[in-house]
C-alpha cells in the first residue's frame, strides 16, 4: 500500500517529481565531484606530510667549510659507536616512525648523479654519514628536530627545512578543511533543496492530508507514502549522479588525472555507494522534516 501511494504521488506530479529529481542529482553529482578530488587532495597531502624527515647528519673531518658542526665535533669522524647509539635512542623516540641509515658513501654516489659536474672533481668525500628520520605524523617534524637538543655525541648537525615544512603543513590543513567545509555546507544546501522541491508536492495535497488527520489517521500512515517517494526520488537522483560521474571519470578525469604514485582519490565503488547512501538519506529526510507542519492541525 505504501509503495502505491507513493507511486501514484510521484506519477500524479511529475514536474515536481522531475523537479526533485534533478535536484538530488546536481546535489550528488556535486558531492560525487568533491569527494574525488577532495580525496585526491587529501592523499596528496598524506603523501607529503609524510616526506618531511629530519636529516641528523654526523661529525666529518671532510665537511665543506660552510657547514656548521657542533663544538664537539672538533674535525674528526663520528665513530661507529656514536653512530649507533644515536640510531638506536631515535627508533626509541615515540616520534619516530622510521630511520634510515645513508653513510657517506651512498651520499657521495646519489650526489653524483644528481650533479656529475660538481663532483667529479673532488679528491676526498666531503659528505658525512647521516640519518633521514621520518616522524609518525608530519606535525610532529618541530618536535622531533627539538628533542635532538643539544646535539647528541658525533651529530655535526641536524636540519628539516623549517620554512618549507610549516608551508606544506600550512597548505595541507587548508585543503583537509576546505574539504570538510564543503562536504557540510554542500550536505546541507542539499538537504534544503530536496526539501522545499518535496515541499511543493506535499502542498499540493495538504487537504488530503488534513482529511486523513482528522478522520485518525496517525502521522506514520501519513508520512510513510510521501518518505518513501523521498526516497524513491533521492535513490534515483543519486543513481543517476553516478552514472554521470562514471562518464566523467572514464571520459575526463583518466585522461588527465595526475600519475603521481602513492596519491590516488577513493576508490570510485565506494564514491559511487556514499552518493547512492546519501541520495537515499537525504531524500527521506527532506520529505520527513518537510511534511513535520503540515501533520499540525
Amino acid at each position: 500500500m505504501l509503495l502505491s501511494e507513493a507511486w501514484r504521488s510521484i506519477t500524479a506530479n511529475i514536474s515536481t517529481t522531475f523537479a526533485a529529481v534533478v535536484t538530488v542529482l546536481i546535489g550528488m553529482f556535486l558531492v560525487g565531484l568533491l569527494i574525488g578530488f577532495g580525496s585526491y587532495a587529501r592523499s596528496w597531502s598524506h603523501k607529503t606530510k609524510s616526506e618531511l624527515v629530519v636529516h641528523v647528519y654526523f661529525c666529518t673531518a671532510g665537511d665543506p667549510a660552510d657547514r656548521v658542526q657542533s663544538a664537539d665535533c672538533q674535525g674528526a669522524d663520528a665513530s661507529q659507536n656514536q653512530i649507533n647509539t644515536v640510531a638506536r635512542s631515535l627508533q626509541e623516540n615515540p616520534l619516530v616512525g622510521h630511520v634510515q641509515f645513508i653513510s657517506k658513501e651512498t651520499a657521495l654516489e646519489r650526489e653524483k648523479k644528481r650533479n656529475p659536474e660538481a663532483y667529479k672533481l673532488l679528491p676526498t668525500n666531503p659528505l658525512p654519514d647521516a640519518l633521514t628520520v621520518r616522524p609518525k605524523r608530519g606535525e610532529q617534524l618541530d618536535a622531533l628536530a627539538a628533542s635532538l637538543k643539544p646535539l647528541p655525541g658525533g651529530v655535526g648537525q641536524v636540519t628539516f627545512g623549517r620554512k618549507t615544512a610549516h608551508k606544506i603543513l600550512d597548505v595541507a590543513h587548508l585543503i583537509e578543511l576546505i574539504f570538510t567545509i564543503a562536504v557540510g555546507v554542500l550536505l546541507i544546501a542539499s538537504t534544503l533543496l530536496i526539501g522545499n522541491t518535496i515541499r511543493l508536492s506535499i502542498f499540493a495535497r495538504r487537504r488530503e492530508i488534513e482529511v486523513m488527520k482528522l478522520v485518525g489517521a496517525s502521522n506514520w500512515f501519513i508520512r510513510g507514502p510521501f518518505m518513501l517517494e523521498g526516497v524513491i526520488t533521492g535513490l534515483v537522483g543519486a543513481l543517476l549522479a553516478v552514472i554521470l560521474l562514471f562518464v566523467g571519470k572514464e571520459a575526463l578525469v583518466s585522461s588527465i588525472w595526475f600519475d603521481d604514485p602513492g596519491v590516488h582519490a577513493l576508490a570510485f565503488p565506494l564514491t559511487a555507494l556514499i552518493v547512492l547512501g546519501l541520495g537515499l538519506l537525504l531524500g527521506a529526510a527532506g520529505s520527513g522534516f518537510t511534511l513535520r507542519r503540515f501533520l499540525r492541525v
